[in-house]
């Protein structure tokens, strides 16, 4: 088109998606520094996040609604992980214990939600009202050929 370029709707969904990539990755550098502070290991941590963090959360939006226990123990890694960057300077805890709490708390969820599975609300009658509870029935079908109308 005269040597010009145009930007389309699917550029603009291009730009949201990569820019989503960004925020995923910008989300795991705490996360990374409760384990390390190794600057490889967090830049390594962070291009592989941006590669593929992205498909990894939705399997665990997926996993959410049958590993009901997840979301819990996905808040109490994120407040392990703050509590360890506030204390660093006081106590350092070590590489295998913080592997060891966040590995338990998520493994210990998804154990949970297949041994304890949630239980569905059964679906009560509603008596409130009579014609709900069965009081009044319903009425005929509607039959045309049976109708005043349809004898003239």
């Amino acid at each position: 088109m005269d040597g010009k370029r145009y930007a389309t709707p699917l550029f603009l969904v291009l730009l949201l998606v990569e820019s989503a990539d960004a925020v995923f990755a910008l989300d795991s550098i705490p996360a990374i520094f409760a384990i390390t502070t190794d600057p490889f290991i967090v830049f390594t941590s962070n291009v592989f996040a941006i590669l593929g963090l992205r498909s990894l959360y939705f399997l665990l939006a997926g996993a959410l609604d049958r590993f009901y226990l997840l979301k819990p123990a996905l808040a109490a890694v994120l407040a392990f992980v703050g509590v360890k960057l506030l204390i660093t300077d006081l106590y350092k805890i070590p590489i295998s214990a913080s592997l060891s709490v966040i590995a338990a708390l998520l493994m210990g969820a998804v154990a949970g939600s297949i041994f304890w599975p949630k239980r569905e609300l059964e679906a009560e009658p509603d008596t409130s009202s009579p014609e709900l509870a069965g009081g009044v029935p319903d009425p005929p079908p509607f039959d045309a050929s049976s109708s005043p109308r349809a004898a003239s």
